[in-house]
């Protein structure tokens, strides 16, 4: 499992740029992240989402998203998101700890 104090410190250096968790927050270049998990991919209401990620069935859980943030643009090509991914298993660990609470 993963430490969600390391992983809002993550997420505050690559994330927060381009998302929010909370819901009143609204969207920023990227789409906001409240209520991500069990959400499918591309279907945030309000959010202009790329044909591939609205086509890519993905369904977001632990097992999706530690998968996508090794190298998001590799699980979906043609995705509008900019972010090379986390190469370390324990940072993706701690990430998806942090937004499984934060999301919710």
């Amino acid at each position: 499992m993963g430490d969600t104090k390391k992983g809002l410190k993550l997420f505050k250096t690559k994330c927060a740029q381009c998302h929010a968790v909370a819901a009143a927050d609204g969207h920023k270049q990227g789409p906001n992240l409240h209520g991500l998990f069990g959400r499918k991919s591309g279907t945030a209401d309000g959010y202009s989402y790329s044909s591939a990620n609205k086509k890519s069935g993905i369904e977001w859980n632990k097992k999706t998203l530690m998968k996508y943030l090794i190298n998001p643009k590799k699980m979906i090509p043609g995705t509008k998101m900019v972010f090379a991914g986390l190469k370390k298993k324990q940072d993706r660990k701690d990430l998806v700890a942090y937004l499984q609470e934060a999301t919710a």
